[in-house]
């Protein structure tokens, strides 16, 4: 008890030294306080809505929900920012404490947060909209805090066996691969659908008689059966949970003692560009070289540019196989493939760190900062054109419309400009660290998670609302506008890179402060 009680203090400390930091940090904890409080109020009203609904269509929805979460608690940490960074088993190897109190203290810290809370009360709102009868409710309190345990100590048994490899650049680009199939399991429902396979009430039986078997699927089945049967599938899955745990724990002994091979060095070896034969040499030049070097060797831009690719792909692949495709089709998905790669703009300086302020020295004014972000963007941009002319001439192709490859191309062009001016102003004005190596547990650092996601939000508005003049002349057919959009987005991020220049360079200090953070 004497360690639960230390690691929840511990966890407890962490999250409100977020309000004691600066004003960034202190916007970012709110954010996500506001944001899980919201998925916990919407998540619990939308679960207990199912007892409106009729007995087998409410259970067959339990039972994927509960699926879906596990399988979200196993997967979302590997690739997304992680689950938690003060969970990263490197960071307590040298804590006097064995095996087994670790193991306990860092399941303590994991249930502890806000998001934790947010999910068990999701998972609550099942039991509201399924049980039926005294002995639904005496067995879904229990069933519910089986799953809950389940998907953790699954997330951590997970993350933890694969934290060494997860390390290394082989590592993280074979976690890249993976991401695919990940992605084409989540879109094999709306394929399938699609396609005309099924009606969506038989795919649902169809797919919770399959995972009714599953111990997500059998703690669901125990809410909604509440009797003998019910009781003996919430015991069969806490033993298995207990008997994960006891994986997880010899996983974490192992994981104490195994040297960090990300620590390893790594030869390097001198090459000339191409960038210096096309443009005039000076700091233009030496940053498009650089970033162009940083996308094709730096793990944390391949997984970047690779995920975003990997998601236009798939949802191009799925929308043009609807029956109402059709003109707008090759726009919206090069609008949407521009906003994915513009995203990975949108912390420009992170990945520098502490690396940063030799580029402070060098640019040194206002003039300097903006050709430093030119820089950046020209080097993305040599990459994402021939992108998005790509994704407009395959799906313009696979609909049949080849008279919107020109629209759509021209459009996700004006579409890219707009996300890059975006982004240099929240590199500025939302900067946060990106950790040198790419684990399961963190993807900024420490205190910083909150920041992540609200300058992701914030960018993905704020493109959205300068894209208004093009979209809706879009939406009334009006095709001819799609040629101004690349000069309406090269006036956007022209406009957004001297303004961050402006705001950046005021703010200089802060910007090293913040992408300096130990990861």
């Amino acid at each position: 008890m004497t360690t639960v009680a230390l690691f929840a203090r511990l966890k407890l400390r962490l999250l409100a030294g977020n309000l004691r930091g600066d004003l960034q940090r202190k916007l970012g904890f709110v954010f996500t306080l506001v944001a899980a409080a919201g998925l916990a109020v919407l998540g619990f009203f939308l679960m207990s809505l199912l007892r409106l609904a009729p007995p087998d269509i409410s259970s067959s929805l339990v039972i994927v929900a509960f699926a879906f979460f596990l399988f979200g608690w196993m997967v979302v940490p590997l690739m997304a920012f992680g689950l938690d960074d003060t969970l990263d088993p490197a960071k307590l190897s040298l804590f006097p404490l064995r095996t087994r109190r670790l193991a306990v203290g860092l399941f303590t810290a994991s249930v502890t947060g806000v998001w934790p809370a947010a999910m068990l009360i999701v998972t609550f709102g099942a039991l509201v909209g399924l049980a039926s009868g005294a002995g639904g409710w005496l067995l879904g309190v229990p069933a519910v805090l089986v799953q809950f345990a389940l998907c953790v100590v699954a997330s951590r048994l997970i993350t933890t066996a694969l934290s060494s490899a997860l390390r290394t650049r082989r590592g993280r680009d074979v976690l890249a691969v993976a991401a695919l199939l990940v992605v084409l399991l989540a879109q094999l429902p709306n394929l399938l659908m699609n396609g005309g396979f099924g009606d969506p009430a038989a795919m649902l039986h169809a797919m919770a008689a399959v995972l009714r078997w599953t111990p997500p699927g059998m703690l669901a089945h125990a809410i909604a059966d509440g009797g003998l049967i019910g009781l003996a599938e919430v015991v069969l899955v806490a033993l298995l949970t207990v008997a994960l745990a006891w994986l997880w724990i010899k996983a974490l002994a192992r994981a104490l003692v195994t040297p960090d091979v990300s620590t390893q060095a790594a030869s390097v070896r001198r090459e000339s560009g191409l960038v210096d034969r096309f443009l005039p040499d000076g700091p233009l030049a030496a940053v498009v070289t650089k970033e162009l070097k940083y996308i094709r060797r730096d793990p944390r831009y391949r997984v970047g540019w690779f995920s975003a690719v990997l998601v236009t792909v798939v949802l191009s692949f799925s929308l043009t196989r609807t029956a109402e495709a059709g003109a707008g089709m090759p726009i919206t998905l090069s609008g949407a493939g521009a906003l994915m790669i513009a995203l990975q703009s949108i912390n420009a300086f992170g990945i520098d760190g502490r690396s940063l302020w030799m580029n402070a020295v060098a640019f040194g004014s206002e003039r300097g900062l903006a050709t430093d972000l030119a820089g950046r963007h020209l080097a993305n941009a040599l990459i994402a054109v021939p992108v998005i002319a790509a994704i407009a001439v395959a799906t313009g192709l696979l609909t049949g419309q080849p008279g919107a490859i020109l629209p759509g191309m021209l459009t996700g062009w004006g579409a890219l400009g707009i996300g890059l001016g975006v982004g240099s102003v929240t590199s500025v004005v939302l900067p946060y660290t990106a950790p040198e190596r790419m684990n399961a547990f963190s993807g900024a650092a420490p205190g910083q998670g909150g920041l992540a996601f609200a300058s992701a939000m914030g960018a993905t508005v704020g493109i959205g609302l300068l894209a208004l003049p093009i979209v809706v002349p879009l939406l009334f057919g009006l095709l001819w506008v799609s040629v101004l959009a690349p000069f309406y987005g090269l006036l956007a991020e022209v406009l957004g890179r001297r303004l961050a220049a402006r705001i950046g360079f005021a703010r200089t200090p802060e910007l090293l402060a913040a992408v300096s953070k130990p990861t």
